[in-house]
């Protein structure tokens, strides 16, 4: 598919000289990505970039089929240009994000408003959608949320029970990570791209780390891709339990609940034996690792892992085998794979819908190239497939781990990158927990970051939330919301 394409192509964890990126003059450029779009290409990446009195559009495409990626440009530009929206929804809120930042209009977009505030720091409510009608009504729920939820605004339009329509209001923190970063990488960067989002620290980290190697012309030692993919599939374990246990008090169904919210800190203190932090800060570094696994704690893992992942089984076993959860988790809050497509889902709530779409198989990078988990699909697209997806990666998930622990790859944990090169554009994806982190950078004539971008998967996955209540009971919102577990803080960056 890919072979024909007017973009440059290049594998994930690469680099390319920045002048090499093909530019065009920005309505073919938007014609250019929509037929690469059209053609099946899904959109990874599309960003606007500063350039002398105007704006570059940036977008970077996958080719999941031919395991390539696709990068390419505008010239820069202000006002308007045709948007790519009204074709391929899962540009719609690229589109609304660079309109905010950039004052780029996608004309034709079919709903421009804010994706992160309004004008200055105002919070992002604006006007809301509205269905009419003499029994139609709203029901608002946040942005203020109880215990330590992260604020987010949920408007339901309503007839009687029925979600007519669900529109949601993010990005009320303005955290301004990727403002932060322009002109780096400073001394703070590293913990910023730690916390860009605190549950996906490990995949955030590597893909940072990655870009930096990409942008150095090296990799890290096999050393360090090998303790980073095990340090990846433990994030996994944990959050995954830590959903089933959510999802199975969401319907009171006590036993999985309050066994997996224990499990959960069993996984958690699997990374900590690694690295000394429960959430993995500390160990993923430019050019390779901050700590190493002996192989003293290398069996004390492989020990406690075993009896972690024991006990996660048969807490997911009891689970699946209540009728009650079976029936509260079945045919509700379904996304259909046509929907997940064209809306750009990725990570679990795409496989879920029947999508085999998974970074690790897709475009694998580092020691994914040597070392594979099988991908988890489920087909029904409701609450039910997005558990047990999660159910079945946490299974594969201790495979690997198992695997891994058994064979180390040697090595050296660390080498020295050199500066970064100028003018350069690298990308990198990983998959995160949430599916597909991708992190893309642009530098200057210093090989300083002249631009620095982050896609978190909530990116991608907010608007599959949104699709699932259509047609359900309000009364299924909290499980739909908690079957996805979408970030807050990784959607305002």
């Amino acid at each position: 598919m890919s072979a024909s394409t007017p973009f440059a192509l290049l594998a994930n964890a690469t680099s390319i000289l920045w002048a090499e990126v093909p530019t065009w003059p920005a309505a073919e450029f938007i014609c250019a990505t929509a037929a690469e779009l059209k053609r099946g290409a899904r959109l990874c990446a599309w960003f606007g970039l500063p350039d002398g009195s105007g704006t570059c559009l940036v977008a970077v495409l996958a080719f999941d089929a031919d395991n390539t990626l696709a990068v390419g440009r505008s010239e820069p530009f202000s006002g308007s240009y045709p948007a790519l929206t009204l074709l391929h929804p899962q540009a719609h809120l690229f589109e609304r994000e660079v309109w905010e930042q950039h004052g780029l209009t996608p004309e034709g977009h079919p709903w421009l408003k804010p994706v992160r505030r309004t004008s200055g720091n105002a919070p992002a409510n604006g006007e809301f959608f509205r269905v009419h009608g003499s029994e139609v009504h709203e029901v608002a729920v946040g942005p203020v949320h109880a215990g330590i939820i992260e604020p987010g605004h949920f408007r339901f339009q309503c007839a009687g029970e029925e979600v007519l329509f669900l529109e949601i209001a993010l990005g009320y923190q303005h955290r301004g990570v990727e403002e932060a970063l322009a002109g780096g990488p400073h001394r703070a960067t590293m913990s910023q791209m730690e916390t860009a989002a605190g549950d996906t620290t490990i995949a955030h980290a590597t893909a940072y780390a990655t870009v930096m190697e990409a942008l150095a012309g090296t990799e890290a030692p096999l050393h360090a891709q090998w303790l980073r993919a095990m340090a990846l599939e433990l994030e996994r374990l944990a959050n995954h339990a830590g959903d089933i246990g959510a999802l199975a008090n969401d319907v009171a169904f006590l036993p999985t609940s309050s066994a997996c919210g224990r499990i959960r800190g069993e996984f958690l203190n699997l990374t900590a034996l690694i690295c000394g932090n429960r959430f993995g800060r500390g160990l993923v570094r430019p050019g390779g690792c901050g700590q190493d696994l002996e192989p003293g704690r290398g069996a004390q893992l492989i020990e406690r892992l075993e009896t972690a992942l024991a006990e996660a089984e048969q807490a997911v076993a009891w689970f699946w085998e209540a009728a009650s959860v079976r029936a509260r988790f079945e045919n509700v809050g379904t996304v259909f794979p046509a929907q997940a497509a064209s809306i750009g889902l990725v990570g679990p709530a795409a496989r879920a819908c029947g999508l085999v779409r998974d970074v690790r198989y897709d475009h694998p990078a580092a020691w994914h190239r040597f070392a594979q988990a099988p991908v988890a699909v489920w087909p029904s697209g409701d609450v039910f497939a997005r558990a047990r997806v999660r159910s079945l990666e946490m299974q594969r998930s201790g495979e690997y781990l198992r695997e891994q622990v058994a064979a180390p790859a040697e090595g050296d944990l660390r080498s020295e990158l050199a500066p970064p090169a100028p003018n350069t554009f690298a990308v990198a994806l990983v998959e995160g927990w949430r599916g597909e982190v991708c992190h893309a950078a642009v530098s200057d004539d210093a090989g300083r970051f002249r631009r620095y971008k982050i896609i978190d998967p909530s990116f991608h996955n907010w608007s599959g939330l949104a699709l699932a209540l259509r047609g359900a009971a309000i009364s299924d919102f909290p499980i739909c919301n908690k079957s996805f577990n979408l970030s807050y803080c990784g959607f305002d960056l």
